[in-house]
């Protein structure tokens, strides 16, 4: 890629990294669910001028999508990230939704992958288990298991996501908020009883997580990799990402105080190592398709 989208590359990694760091501090004051609720809140508003209509006989795809990801997948990983002591290995583990992706593909939309994607696959859920066994995540166990079905409900998404049409990045992510945010207050209010109440009494910080995680990881992210994939191939763009988890274990060593243990490193490489795996034996079939095309 040329040196400007490298650029664009690095102004994503490092808004999708510091939303870890970000959102953590703001956890210690909102709760999971009305966090993401906020969150939410905030990107509907800024996308309410550039919404679009679904196409017709989309919308039980978008109605599957945003409660996938927008209620299920971040409802889920906000809660693992407060739990988790750490931001370390939650950073890892959201990246198994690569692989979680290329097996639902093959199961729901009948795509298909050789030997080496499925060896990279195995490897991505075996460096799971071996970063399950440091002490650092042996302490917070739940936070594990929380991100795992997160990652899974992402995995899920992305491949509901396929076939939506008609639908540009912003008004993806506009409607997402939509119908999320009833769903994050129903259930915030189930399981986080009175925190609506206290949200008068949180401090800059924790508004400031959320509005970053709106505008920051969300617009600005999701919206220059949107750009960077009408430019070139998804999996050119994919190994590139790579770099958040490791940038977030900076974060997390530098300001959270996590100090990652043998295996979390050894199983952290493993996944990410599966993850770059699966995404170069994608950008090689890309060339391939695309040399036999031309």
């Amino acid at each position: 890629m040329p040196l400007r989208d490298l650029a664009l590359v690095a102004i994503i990694v490092l808004a999708w990294a510091g939303n870890f760091l970000t959102s953590a501090l703001a956890l210690r004051e909102i709760p999971p669910f009305l966090f993401t609720a906020v969150r939410f809140a905030f990107l509907t508003l800024a996308l309410l001028p550039f919404l679009k209509r679904p196409e017709p006989g989309q919308w039980p795809r978008l109605l599957a999508v945003g409660l996938s990801v927008g209620v299920l997948h971040f409802g889920l990983s906000f809660s693992a990230l407060k739990l988790a002591g750490d931001l370390s290995s939650p950073a890892i583990v959201m990246q198994s939704y690569v692989p979680m992706t290329a097996v639902l593909g093959w199961f729901m939309l009948g795509e298909h992958f050789g030997w080496r994607t499925g060896l990279a696959i195995a490897v991505s859920f075996a460096g799971v288990l071996v970063l399950g066994f440091d002490p650092l995540v042996l302490d917070e166990p739940t936070s594990l298991v929380l991100m795992l079905i997160s990652a899974f409900f992402l995995a899920l998404g992305a491949v509901l996501m396929k076939n939506l049409r008609g639908l540009d990045v912003l008004s993806q992510q506009g409607w997402m908020g939509i119908i999320s945010l009833l769903p994050l207050l129903a259930v915030s209010m189930v399981i986080e009883p009175g925190a609506i109440t206290r949200l008068p009494q949180v401090s800059w910080v924790g508004w400031a997580g959320a509005a970053y995680a709106a505008f920051a990881a969300s617009l600005l992210g999701h919206g220059l990799f949107y750009v960077l994939v009408q430019r070139h191939p998804v999996a050119q763009v994919t190994p590139w990402l790579l770099l958040t988890p490791v940038l977030a274990i900076g974060l997390g060593v530098a300001f959270w105080g996590d100090r990652p243990g043998p295996r979390l490193m050894i199983g952290g490489a493993m996944v990410l190592g599966g993850v770059l795996m699966i995404a170069l034996r994608a950008l090689q079939r890309a060339r391939s398709g695309t040399r036999t095309n031309s």
